[in-house]
């Protein structure tokens, strides 16, 4: 889990230093990917009761939101609506 997060983290710094719009929307691809994971791992533990919901929700929530943002931003970066 810890693992996800800080791929989250590093891939989008590199997203954020990249050489060009075509690299930058590839790599935030990369981050969207791994938010995904971060966010398939949190749900599978609260699923197979891993841990205390009420310790993991906060989690899970956070997961769907980052995917979401860098999902928006990604759409935005391609001119997309």
């Amino acid at each position: 889990m810890i693992r996800c997060a800080t791929s989250v983290a590093a891939n989008y710094r590199a997203a954020c230093t990249a050489q060009s719009k075509a690299s930058f929307i590839s790599k935030l691809s990369i981050v969207i990917e791994e938010a995904d994971e971060s966010y398939f791992w949190t749900e599978f533990i609260m699923d197979e009761s891993l841990v205390d919901n009420e310790q993991i929700e906060p989690l899970l929530n956070e997961a769907r939101e980052l995917t979401a943002i860098f999902t928006t931003s990604r759409k935005t970066a391609q001119g997309k609506k």
